[in-house]
């Protein structure tokens, strides 16, 4: 409130420590303001009286002492809040005198408590097993300093709180974790507290690595990357290829500053599942572990020291951020970076087998999964060589399902895989039901992930209320390879001759079968429904294959056959660090997408390859999966609600510029590496961009079948000739992956996801987090409505503002949960983007009040839409956040963290529809893991 700064003479003040500062008027003014704000609120800032008093008051105390030491001397601190005190007192405040007094007195209260230093009675054991008395002083200054440039934070308050749960003789190493508690608590108030408790974590794992390196605890995180690398080196956990780099160099780049950026959640997710570690001890700090994922994805780099210093810059501010394979492995003995894995199994003993073993060897150094087992054949199929009947393609799922539980990444998680079958499988009913709870346990699947692979013509019939008829691939098999109006014709000659020809084959209304899919789906949230013929039709690779299957969490959409796996490394784009001033900073979008299409075709040369299958594939077409994350967050800063045209108009927008700059950096990579060797006869050769390929599907499906938009910004011309010039280093560059654990790390929202709830407990194997929106709160706080009682709101409606009377309309339309966007914004949205992407994006859908209309409605407007797949349905669940903390101030929980199917009323509403009772739904795509690494 101050205007007020002047120094007369050389006069100094004798602080309560005894050090001496120079007289600084400003001081005075401030304290005189927070008096006046006590007395008269918040409001009384804006009031132009109360500042003309507070320089008025600056004045006359300033004055007192120019007098009395015309050139200069010393005041003591005490005489001059004295004097403020008489101030005030003469010129008629006396209220304001009197809060001023007992703010000093507050103050001075809060001075005794640390000016000793030591508290009277606590004491610790150290190291040594000593006791030693509690360092009031130290204690203030660590979370001060966690504190700092943080704004709501109350330093005495985490002091106190940290203290009272303190116990006489606790160990020194304790104390840092009842701090992290003190401040955890808290986040549901203030969400800046969450920055206070990553730092405080931050510190300590620090202390601890340092320790265990070998060095000085003053030692900075920059200086410790050589002692890092060899003792990483030492213990056979780092590739000894990163000491020769040019260390001195790198460390110099390092920037330890920027661990201030992690949440508590995101920090602790690295501690727990990324950092490098031996027997238990976490020596991987924060910064270095961003240098050597970088480092790692610079070995083959001519100038490797530039490189990994671009690579570092772009991972530790997190406008982009690697897959989580990369994460753990970059830099390692064994760089298996890659993300996705997709396997096509054929219909012979030995070959199913084959794959089995492929699955165990992908689990165990790899990410997900996904398997096309329509080749196999069905049921009661004929088999020549013993002269009997098959058993069809479940139980050799079931040994699928039994692999990936018993095959993991050495504990770091659990193996994940996803079986696709095509809707024409004379199995499909019963592989519809692999994930339910009843029937015969031998033929269920309850830990893998299941998918329909649907051709158009099955949604035509729906839609038409025609007859779909079911076939073995044994006497179908070219059904497999074929697609669009191709599959159509052959598949009704089948239909044709299906009875003369004797051929084993079963006759089902299509719309019988389309709802046993959505009610499966609902009640067991399996299997996912993917479409064949689009993602066919639109892959740029149609001339080397078939895309037979998405994978593990349905955003690749890559072509697999006997001697190729399909392999895909994914990385994503953080958007919301590309908004500045409320729009797309295109030209900072373009430099961070230059250097991540970069590293991930680094990936493809530096990955470790368990089977070589996969690494023959790999070479040869260099796909990668460039994706984004913090797409809410991005939306929150731009003041756009997810349900609006303007959002959907943004993820169109935003989704050129990211498709545009992807292809133009791959086809530079291709002048500068050589394009990829199958580009000659792809669609991007013949100048088929992903946008042209829209035509294709359009040609192939019936008139008002696809409804897309097919609008653009860009000068695309030119990137055509460009690319049919220069080729493309890879064959297909972008794909939307979940972020489920990266997206923690950097602290923003889920990928393409709306937000989930406002105010919920996270839990995950890291434990239990506290989420707070912060774009709410500080929307809240600008209109003066954050208080306590708009937490016990929120927690009460379930992180919810839709029924909190006092929030406005426009707020409740901005920070409206999943469950209360209509699933049209979600997919309206989604095709936006898909009409950019040559790949596909894991798309979950949230419905509230699920039933069987809105279901069918939803997932043909998918496929209306022109999306490539669907992930999870998720249906409104029975969760609830706990209300007996609302008067304590204790954690919020929420009591089952599964999303799942709808509440009662919403199931029975379903059941009317032909649904059965709804059983929970499944959260996410890894095994019992709420959240999914296998792709990011």
């Amino acid at each position: 409130m101050s205007v007020i700064s002047s120094t007369p003479g050389q006069l100094q003040v004798i602080k309560r420590t005894g050090d001496v500062a120079p007289f600084d008027a400003e001081k005075i003014s401030v304290a005189i303001g927070k008096a006046f704000l006590a007395v008269e609120g918040q409001q009384s800032s804006d009031s132009s009286r109360i500042h003309d008093r507070i320089t008025e008051l600056t004045e006359m105390v300033t004055n007192t002492f120019t007098r009395r030491l015309q050139s200069g001397g010393t005041i003591h601190i005490e005489e001059i809040q004295d004097q403020v005190e008489l101030a005030l007192m003469r010129t008629g405040e006396q209220k304001v005198a009197r809060a001023y007094v007992i703010y000093r007195e507050q103050r001075t209260n809060a001075r005794q408590q640390v000016s000793e230093n030591h508290h009277p009675t606590l004491q610790i054991t150290d190291k040594d097993g000593q006791l030693q008395p509690l360092n009031l002083a130290e204690l203030h200054a660590e979370i001060s300093n966690a504190a700092e440039d943080l704004e709501g934070i109350n330093v005495e308050a985490i002091v106190d709180e940290t203290v009272k749960n303190l116990y006489n003789g606790v160990k020194a190493s304790d104390i840092a974790t009842t701090m992290i508690m003190a401040t955890r608590t808290r986040i549901e108030q203030e969400p800046n507290y969450t920055y206070v408790t990553a730092r405080l974590l931050r510190n300590e794992l620090v202390k601890t690595g340092l320790a265990f390196l070998g060095l000085d605890v003053t030692t900075s995180e920059a200086d410790a990357l050589e002692a890092f690398l060899k003792k990483g080196i030492e213990l056979d956990l780092l590739s000894p290829e990163l000491l020769n780099f040019d260390l001195a160099k790198l460390s110099a780049a390092i920037q330890p500053e920027r661990s201030n950026q992690f949440t508590y959640l995101g920090l602790q997710t690295l501690f727990d599942r990324y950092f490098i570690h031996s027997k238990g001890v976490r020596f991987e700090l924060p910064q270095l572990f961003f240098m050597r994922v970088a480092m790692g994805l610079s070995l083959n780099e001519a100038d490797r020291e530039a490189r990994a210093i671009e690579f570092y810059n772009l991972l530790s501010s997190f406008d982009y951020m690697a897959s989580t394979p990369t994460l753990f492995n970059s830099g390692t003995l064994r760089p298996q970076l890659s993300s996705c894995y997709l396997t096509t199994i054929d219909d012979d003993l030995y070959d199913i087998y084959g794959a089995m073993r492929d699955n165990a060897m992908l689990s165990k150094w790899a990410g997900g999964l996904g398997n096309d087992w329509t080749p196999v054949r069905a049921l009661n199929s004929y088999i020549k060589g013993t002269n009997g009947k098959s058993q069809g393609v479940v139980p050799f799922l079931k040994v699928a399902n039994d692999t990936a539980v018993a095959v993991n990444q050495g504990g770091k998680r659990k193996g994940a895989v996803c079986a696709y079958l095509e809707t024409w499988h004379l199995d499909i009913e019963e592989f519809l039901e692999l994930r339910k709870n009843t029937g015969d346990d031998r033929r269920r699947t309850h830990d893998m992930n299941t998918a329909n692979w649907v051709p158009d013509l099955f949604m035509q019939r729906v839609i038409e209320d025609g007859e779909w008829t079911l076939f073995t691939p044994s006497e179908t098999p070219d059904l497999h390879d074929l697609t669009g109006l191709e599959f159509a014709e052959r598949y009704t000659h089948y239909e044709s001759i299906a009875k003369s020809a004797d051929m084993l084959h079963k006759k089902v209304r299509a719309k019988d079968l389309w709802r046993k899919m959505l009610s499966m789906l609902f009640e067991t949230g399996h299997p996912w429904i993917t479409f064949k013929d689009v993602c066919n039709l639109r892959s740029p690779q149609q001339h080397v294959g078939v895309v037979h299957s998405s994978n593990l969490c349905t955003e690749i959409t890559l072509n697999t056959s006997k001697d190729e796996i399909a392999v895909c490394n994914l990385g994503s784009i953080n958007l919301v660090r590309h908004i500045e001033n409320g729009q797309l900073n295109q030209a900072k979008l373009e430099r961070t997408i230059k250097t991540a299409v970069r590293m991930l075709d680094n990936v493809i040369d530096i990955n470790y390859y368990a089977v070589p299958q996969a690494k023959n594939s790999n070479m040869k077409h260099r796909p990668v999966g460039m994706g984004i994350m913090g797409f809410q967050d991005a939306l929150y800063e731009m003041g756009m609600a997810y349900g609006s045209d303007q959002a959907v108009s943004f993820a169109d927008e935003s989704m050129e510029v990211i498709s545009y700059h992807a292809i133009q950096a791959s086809s530079d990579l291709a002048v500068e590496r050589g394009a990829y060797s199958t580009f000659e006869g792809s669609l991007w050769d013949q100048g088929i961009l992903p946008i042209d390929s829209l035509e294709l599907v359009a040609k192939s499906r019936p008139e008002k079948m696809f409804e897309v938009d097919r609008s653009q910004r860009l000068d695309w011309d030119t990137l055509r000739q460009k690319v049919q010039k220069d080729g493309m280093r890879n064959s297909n560059v972008m794909a939307i992956a979940p972020t489920a654990t990266i997206s923690n790390i950097c602290g923003v929202s889920q990928s393409i996801e709306p937000t989930f709830q406002n105010l919920y407990v996270k839990s995950n194997l890291s434990g239990e987090f506290t989420i707070i929106n912060p774009y709410l709160v500080r929307a809240l706080k600008e209109r003066g409505l954050w208080d306590v009682v708009m937490v016990n709101d929120l927690k009460h409606y379930e992180g919810s503002v839709e029924k909190i009377a006092r929030i406005p309309e426009d707020l409740k339309a901005m920070f409206a949960t999943a469950f209360e966007v209509e699933p049209r914004w979600i997919v309206d949205a989604a095709s936006r983007r898909q009409k950019w992407i040559d790949q596909a994006q894991s798309l979950n859908l949230y419905i509230g009040g699920a039933n069987g209309k809105k279901l069918d409605i939803t997932y043909k407007m998918a496929w209306l839409r022109g999306l490539k797949t669907t992930y999870y349905l998720r249906a409104l669940g029975a969760t609830s956040t706990e209300k007996s903390t609302i008067n304590t101030g204790a954690l919020n929980a929420v009591k089952t963290t599964t999303v799942s199917s709808p509440a009662p009323q919403a199931a029975a509403s379903a059941s009317e529809e032909g649904f059965s009772q709804a059983a929970p739904v499944p959260q996410a795509c890894s095994i019992d893991n709420p959240d999914c690494e296998a792709c990011q």
